[in-house]
């Protein structure tokens, strides 16, 4: 301040606060606008300045208090002409005692460092020394020696210091002093610690809000202290880098950089000032070396050597703050670039040329990418043996850790210097991997754990390495010629013994499939789950084949494809053989058809013979039939359902997988509908893939929905025909139509009704309701038409049976809550137009059957399953049926048809039936199957009837 001819005045007394006093001006201060320095700056606004400098320099008040008062005596001499740093030194040492310290140790601590101060600013002058071992003396100085003696040798110094001070500089640059040179390297440290003062003493990594001014107020001593623009901005970038090191604060290397690149060139530098700054000698130490370097050079060598130290290896030295990355990488090249040439000289070059630029990043590049392979290879035995893995699948991993983070992290900083940073570091991760891989494939052969793991992390990490190899060639529209490198050779290699290992679980799933389902007793998992256990097992098994499949993670073809659908399909069909087995004929359950008799009714007892009414059935189908429970079955069809869902789910499911995997770039396989993606997935044709699917699922669809309506149709038969046979077919209108209606046996059917619907799956309500209806009108029609001698129906009783049958279908409608009453009324049609027979005279019913007789052919429009509504057979029963005279004689004298009376009720078991024409004749209503083809003649059908009743010819009417 005194030299920059600003005002200084001594700080008023004051009260001083208890805290640490270096600490006392230390307060958070709105940010003011800067001023200029100049006269026009307040007073008031210098001091605080100057406060706040001292503060942050931690001056302690007391040695504040006494620098300033000896600085004001010495502007107040007139002796001295140009100001210099001895003659501040010599200005408080002259008439400073002990006395004016807090204690003796502080006093002698400050009175050796002027004294030191001045020996290396007055080193040339050899008497110098003998005076300054008087300063230092403390018993000497301080105690012997009179103040007047004192301050002759301070005279003295004075005087040899002024001598020097007028001496011309070295350089011839405008202000320069005899100091700027001899002071060196001191006035750049003490111009490095000023600098220092503008870091927060509490936050080393935030500048002070009033950095800005200090650093103007700083400026003032530059002619002092032989600062230039070049050498303050060298200077300024130092500190902040040193104080990015040492906080690691982001913001302070960024101001760091900007300074460094405000550096001008050697070429832009006048030559005078070239001149001093090449005076300005450092000896650096590289390697157990000497080098001699300007400080220009010594301080850009020093940062350049901490950034190329770290971007080296940049992987290691940012892996936990990848953030200050770019700035570092900044810096470094800021720095510029550094050479030595054969005598050790270094030539540095600020601004370099893009080529340059490019050289040295990509040597970073190569060097952490090899710093990196090298510390992952020394770690990787030991984490093979913890890990359980393959040395080479752990390698693997770790080097797609390295491309994954090159590529995410450091490419995009890195490419706006070398475009080709990608490619450098995948071509060396590249390399170095395939060196360790090419032995380990040469020696599979077959596909182990071991070689699941390794072949698998190769290709993942080889994808990487595409990523981050063609991550600048795919936004110029170029491919990258690495995807055709190991990961080829591993397809070569997997191929085959993917496919052998996918044929060998074939076997596997198979004979576990036909375990799970010998197993199996049809109970559902849980009142939530209704489907078998079995089932589940086998989409299980499925599953983890097709995961384990997957998780392979290796190039594959449309041959493997085909091979795991393969799998897939035999295993659902050989279980749906399984399940379909199982079941039997629901014609297996049918009662066999009475004997035509006709109506006749007579009061008189005679022989009768009796009813078969019972089939007997071989031991294979009765031993199916006790495991076919109603319940069962319903478990069964709950089962299918399940896999009809689960079909879908596992297509979607292998279709994602499959347009996921990585597919075998076999170039023969290529056709004009194949493509390579950008990164290296082949599209194959579409078409291919959709007909495997299509071939395995659809059909595998199908068989599931043939199971489920075989299986349904077979638990309608079973609940009418087996567990209602007794109530429903056999006790139905028997003897008497008004004492055996159907609401006697409407609340068994509810029942049975209420337990299926309980049991089968919601989705499968509707259709098993269904097939439970039809069976019903297959059986109602069964006993109006081959309910045999004991059944037969006057006018009177039509009319209660259309009730009764009206009963039926309000029962399946259930008030609207079952089967919709259209599909009713469609199904009951046949039943309807039966009665509507029975409501005719017989005298129409027998002109019907003449010309059904004679023109079968035109009925089929009236077909009702295999029946014909107006067809000879159903007409013949119609006629057998009938409570009419006309009827029973017309049967009488045409087909000789025995009386109903000559049979009883009870019904016993005949498997002896010795007519082949009456064998067929009494049949379930499915074998009467007359096609339009092959009708016959009324004649030829009387023919048929009355040979196949020959046996009852000779009984009484």
């Amino acid at each position: 301040m005194v030299c920059s001819g600003l005002e200084v005045r001594l700080a008023e007394c004051k009260k001083k606060e208890k805290s640490p006093r270096f600490l006392s001006g230390l307060k958070r201060r709105e940010k003011r606008h800067s001023q200029s320095l100049s006269g026009s700056v307040p007073f008031d606004r210098n001091a605080e300045l100057i406060e706040t400098f001292r503060t942050q320099m931690q001056i302690s008040e007391t040695m504040d208090a006494l620098t300033r008062h000896k600085l004001v005596r010495l502007a107040s001499e007139k002796s001295f002409g140009q100001i210099d740093v001895p003659q501040i030194t010599l200005g408080l040492l002259n008439g400073t005692t002990k006395t004016e310290f807090l204690n003796e140790k502080s006093y002698i601590q400050w009175k050796n460092r002027q004294a030191n101060i001045l020996e290396e600013l007055l080193s040339s002058e050899q008497s110098v020394g003998v005076f300054l071992a008087k300063i230092r003396n403390f018993q000497e100085w301080d105690i012997k020696m009179s103040p007047s003696k004192c301050r002759e040798i301070l005279y003295s110094i004075r005087n040899i210091a002024s001598t020097l001070s007028s001496m011309p500089g070295n350089c011839g640059i405008q202000g320069e002093t005899y100091y700027w040179s001899a002071g060196y390297p001191f006035n750049m440290r003490l111009y490095e610690k000023l600098l220092l003062g503008v870091f927060d003493i509490l936050e080393d990594g935030k500048l002070i809000e009033e950095a800005d001014e200090i650093l103007k107020l700083i400026k003032s001593a530059w002619p002092l202290l032989g600062i230039t623009q070049k050498l303050h901005d060298v200077l300024y970038g130092w500190v902040l880098f040193q104080q990015f090191v040492g906080t690691e604060e982001a913001m302070l290397l960024e101001y760091a950089v900007r300074k460094m690149r405000n550096i001008p060139s050697s070429e832009d530098v006048v030559q005078n000032e070239k001149k001093y700054l090449e005076s300005l000698v450092c000896v650096n130490h590289c390697s157990g070396s000497e080098i001699r370097l300007n400080l220009v050079q010594s301080i850009l060598w020093s940062i350049g050597l901490w950034c190329d130290n770290k971007l080296q290896d940049y992987h290691w030295h940012f892996f936990q703050k990848p953030s200050l990355f770019k700035g570092v990488l900044s810096m470094a090249l800021a720095a510029g670039n550094q050479k030595f040439d054969v005598s050790g000289n270094m030539e540095l070059t600020l601004n370099a040329s893009n080529e340059i630029i490019d050289s040295k990043v990509r040597m970073y590049v190569e060097r952490s990418a090899e710093a990196a392979c090298k510390r992952v290879t020394d770690a990787i035995n030991a984490g093979s043996k913890v890990d359980k893995k393959h040395p080479l699948a752990l390698l693997a991993s770790e080097l797609k850790s390295i491309a994954e983070r090159q590529l995410t992290v450091y490419h995009p900083v890195l490419r706006h210097w070398c475009a080709e940073a990608g490619v450098v570091s995948a071509s060396i991760l590249h390399r170095f991997y395939g060196e360790r891989l090419e032995p380990f494939l040469k020696n599979i052969s077959c596909l182990s754990e071991d070689v699941k793991q390794v072949l698998a992390a190769a290709i993942l990490l080889e994808n990487y390495l595409i990523e981050l190899h063609s991550s600048e060639q795919v936004k110029k529209g170029v491919h990258s010629p690495l995807m055709f490198d190991f990961e080829r050779e591993i397809g070569e290699i997997a191929r085959p013994i993917i496919l052998d290992w996918v044929i060998a679980q074939h076997a596997r799933i198979l004979e576990w499939t036909g375990r799970a389902a010998d197993l199996e007793d049809w109970e559902p998992l849980s009142h939530q789950q209704k489907q078998a256990a079995s089932a589940v097992e086998v989409f299980r098994i499925i599953e983890e084949t097709v995961d384990q499949f997957f998780e392979l993670r290796l190039p594959v073809d449309i041959t493997h494809l085909q091979a795991l659908l393969s799998i897939i399909f035999h295993t659902l069909d050989a279980y749906l053989q399984k399940v379909v087995n199982q079941l039997v004929d629901k014609h297996n359950l049918y009662p066999p058809t009475p004997p035509l008799t006709r109506y006749k009714d007579t009061a008189f007892p005679s022989a009768k013979k009796k009813l078969v009414e019972y089939v007997v059935l071989d031991n294979a189908v009765n031993k199916k039939l006790d495991a076919l429970t109603t319940s069962k079955l319903c478990v069964r069809m709950n089962t299918l359902q399940y896999m009809q869902k689960k079909i879908s789910s596992l297509e979607d499911g292998i279709r994602e997988s499959w347009s996921a995997v990585r597919v075998f770039k076999d170039q023969t396989c290529l056709d004009e509908d194949s493509h390579w993606t950008s990164n290296g997935i082949l599209e194959m044709c579409s078409e291919s893939v959709d007909e495997l699917f299509v071939a395995t699922f659809d059909c595998i669809r199908d068989s599931a929905a043939d199971a489920i309506k075989r299986t349904c149709e077979l638990v309608g038969a079973r609940v009418v025909f087996w567990d209602m046979r007794e109530p429903f077919i056999f006790n139905l209108y028997h003897g008497d139509v008004e004492g055996a209606r159907l609401e006697t046996i409407l609340p068994q059917f509810d029942r049975v009704l209420n337990n299926v619907c309980a049991l089968i799956d919601d989705t499968l309500r509707d259709i098993v309701v269904k097939s439970i209806f039809k069976a019903s009108l297959e059986g109602y029609a069964w006993v109006l038409l081959d309910g045999g001698p004991s059944r037969a129906f006057s006018d009177f009783d039509v009319v209660m049976m259309e009730d009764d049958l009206n009963i039926l279908k309000d029962l399946f409608v259930a008030d609207g809550e079952g089967l919709p009453r259209s599909l009713v009324e469609e199904e009951a049609k046949f039943a309807h137009q039966i009665l509507s027979l029975f409501s005719l005279r017989a005298e129409s019913v027998i002109q019907l059957l003449m010309t059904s007789s004679e023109h079968s052919s035109g009925l089929e429009a009236h077909k009702y399953g295999d029946r014909h509504l107006g067809d000879a057979h159903t007409l013949i029963r119609i006629l057998c049926h009938q409570k009419e005279r006309e009827a029973s004689k017309f049967l009488k004298q045409y087909y000789h048809l025995p009386p109903s009376s000559v049979y009883n009720g009870a019904a016993v078991e005949d498997s002896s039936m010795k007519s082949p024409l009456m064998a067929d004749l009494i049949k379930r209503s499915a074998s009467f199957r007359w096609s339009d083809k092959s009708s016959s003649s009324f004649r030829t059908l009387k023919k048929k009837i009355q040979d196949a009743t020959s046996d009852f010819r000779q009984v009484g009417w």
